[in-house]
């Protein structure tokens, strides 16, 4: 189980105390995000994919996928996820992570930022998420001898506001010849379509963990609810939405799961990794999908509400999909890795497995 893991157990009891959904709900405002964010910072949660010798917590990816995972099921509405892709982004130059929080550059598989030969970036990432918020970019640039990482201070961007399904900002950020503060060249095979591929499989733990929630919720609020004098939870109708949203949960567990493993094998840059990410990314999405819908059903009127918890999940869970890839693209990327190996390639790729 991840709750025995201590890593995992301590960023559960910080979302638990700090973050729960239906504390934040009757707030009504954001108070709640810079004790939660000093929690966070102060267990080291944050860098934990940012090695010691660099100011980090030294935490495994499987470690950092397993909170993320928790950050999912607690909806959580705070930068983590960012910052510690941020900070595995600048790992890979060897730069050393600033404190508070950060976000990544680009998200989207067409925007490009770019390293000229007097050492300023130049470029626009569409998207970033919680860019307003952040405090340093990590951000990956074409460079005339290849990707670069650099560090970036956000004081030093041009930032348009924008929003996702769940009012979280997702925001244009605009370089014109800004200098960075650091700079490293990154490992061989190393591109922005490994960034690209480790966001996915983030957003893809933190989907699969939304799921897990709205399960939970869901089978909960169906032995709490009376129709027609018993339990909504005894309707034969009833009972096959939850065994479904079960199903869909089920396979977008063990799809995040194994796009985990497949960064984890360091496969962001071969074969495996496309495949595994992609399809994972792939099934979350759809799992998300047919899954909120069914725990929406199940909840009626009531899960719509701004008083319930089960829309901070949905909206959460829809806009993920959107991040670092849609469904869309990778189902495109995945079925023109499949065609260019041709038919004789395909049972063995898929047995493989």
């Amino acid at each position: 189980m991840e709750s025995d893991n201590i890593i995992v157990a301590t960023a559960e009891r910080i979302f638990a105390d700090l973050a729960d959904s239906q504390t934040i709900i009757n707030a009504k405002n954001d108070s709640w995000k810079a004790q939660v964010w000093q929690a966070l910072t102060d267990s080291g949660l944050t860098l934990a994919w940012v090695p010691e010798a660099q100011g980090g917590a030294g935490a495994g990816l499987d470690d950092g996928f397993g909170v993320l995972r928790a950050a999912g099921r607690a909806a959580l509405a705070v930068p983590l996820a960012e910052t510690m892709l941020a900070g595995w982004l600048l790992t890979q130059g060897g730069l050393s992570s600033p404190s508070g929080m950060m976000s990544i550059a680009p998200s989207l598989s067409h925007d490009r930022i770019v390293l000229d030969a007097h050492g300023v970036l130049d470029g626009i990432a569409r998207k970033v998420a919680f860019a307003r918020e952040a405090s340093h970019f990590a951000m990956i640039a074409d460079a005339p001898n290849g990707p670069v990482v650099a560090l970036v201070d956000a004081a030093s961007c041009q930032i348009s506001q924008g929003e996702n399904l769940a009012d979280e900002a997702r925001d244009t950020v605009k370089l014109i010849k800004v200098k960075p503060l650091a700079i490293a060249p990154t490992p061989a095979g190393f591109s922005a379509d490994s960034l690209l591929l480790m966001g996915a499989a983030v957003r893809a733990q933190q989907m699969a963990g939304a799921l897990e929630t709205m399960l939970a919720i869901s089978v909960r609020y169906s032995t709490e609810r009376i129709a027609f004098e018993k339990q909504i939870s005894k309707f034969q109708a009833v009972q096959h939405n939850l065994a479904r949203l079960g199903g869909e949960t089920a396979a977008a567990v063990a799809a995040a799961c194994s796009a985990g493993d497949a960064a984890m094998a360091g496969s962001l840059d071969d074969d495996a990794g496309i495949l595994e990410i992609a399809a994972a990314k792939i099934r979350c999405s759809e799992a998300v999908e047919r899954g909120g819908g069914i725990a929406h059903q199940v909840h009626g009127a009531i899960g719509y509400t701004d008083e319930h918890v089960l829309h901070r999940l949905t909206l959460r869970a829809l806009s993920w999909r959107d991040d670092f890839g849609s469904e869309s693209y990778w189902s495109v990327r995945l079925g023109e890795f499949v065609a260019s190996r041709g038919a004789d390639e395909l049972w063995p790729l898929v047995a493989s497995r």
